[in-house]
């Protein structure tokens, strides 16, 4: 179900996130050492005193020296640490074992990656390490030329998005173009195959929309703890801005910094399961700049 919002909540949202979403526009610019991996000083076990843990798939969200984090299609992140007996391989050929050399050449934020790893074998750290790491050559050069901004196909993109940054700190400058809600069971993560179609179709629109953005905000009903709904409203936000980037096409350097809102800014009353099912949602909400707006 789609429809306009202009409500002041969002605006109040959208200017709580400016600051973030003006640092993460450029898709060129990555942290190296992103904060949201911690570390707390355990070092990496010996890989040959460790057993096989699971195999990992999903995208390079954040990397902080030799640990990346994985982010599944399902929203779920795991940390990963990286060895020097880690094998890196592209879909036709080995890169090597340096790992730093690696670290700063192959392994980019937002290159899809499947991660054997290995797990220890007495549980005495609460850790996995890669054993090999694979993705194609294909998703390898989209990482870099996205990173580098050497992708011609970009630099409209880019420039448009500089002009974005100085209208950033005043939300006032934004036109809200539509919303569109995605609901979910209760508990749950999951699209339905009709929400899928409606996030596809709003992805449709906006290419259409020169200069637009994507601002993603999930939500809870009231079930369950602040901790337990904090978490969810995030994994379902997570789960939509996956699937509108890896199904939809969505490009993510036109996605502003996604939250989770828990059973905040309820679309309906709690107290009835009705008003329940229209709370536990996703919004999408579609933005351009005023000054770009109808150019």
């Amino acid at each position: 179900m789609r429809v306009i919002s202009k409500s002041p909540k969002i605006r109040f949202l959208l200017a709580m996130l400016a600051v973030s979403a003006a640092g993460s526009l450029p898709a060129q610019q990555q942290n190296m050492n992103d904060p949201n991996i911690v570390v707390e000083g355990v070092p990496i076990p010996d890989p040959s005193t460790m057993a096989k843990g699971p195999e990992i798939k999903g995208v390079i969200s954040a990397r902080n020296g030799n640990r990346i984090k994985v982010t599944a299609a399902d929203g779920t992140s795991t940390v990963i640490g990286i060895s020097d007996a880690t094998r890196i391989k592209s879909a036709s050929g080995l890169f090597g074992s340096n790992r730093g050399k690696l670290t700063a050449d192959a392994l980019l934020n937002g290159l899809p990656v499947t991660v054997k790893t290995l797990q220890p074998a007495d549980g005495q750290y609460n850790a996995l390490v890669a054993s090999q790491i694979n993705f194609r050559n294909s998703d390898l050069k989209t990482a870099t030329m996205i990173r580098n901004a050497t992708d011609q196909r970009f630099e409209e993109q880019t420039a448009a998005t500089e002009a974005l940054r100085g209208a950033l700190g005043d939300i006032d400058k934004y036109n809200i173009k539509s919303t569109t809600n995605v609901h979910f069971d209760v508990g749950k993560a999951e699209l339905s195959p009709e929400d899928k179609a409606h996030l596809c179709s709003t992805a449709s629109s906006a290419q259409a929309t020169e200069n637009a953005l994507m601002l993603v905000v999930g939500y809870t009903d009231s079930t369950g703890s602040d901790e337990f709904n904090q978490e969810l409203s995030e994994k379902r936000a997570n789960r939509v801005i996956n699937y509108l980037q890896q199904a939809c096409g969505w490009k993510p350097y036109r996605m502003l910094t996604p939250t989770g809102m828990a059973k905040a800014d309820p679309a309906a009353s709690n107290d009835t399961p009705e008003g329940k099912a229209q709370n536990r949602r996703v919004a999408v909400n579609i933005l351009v700049s005023k000054s770009l707006d109808n150019l």
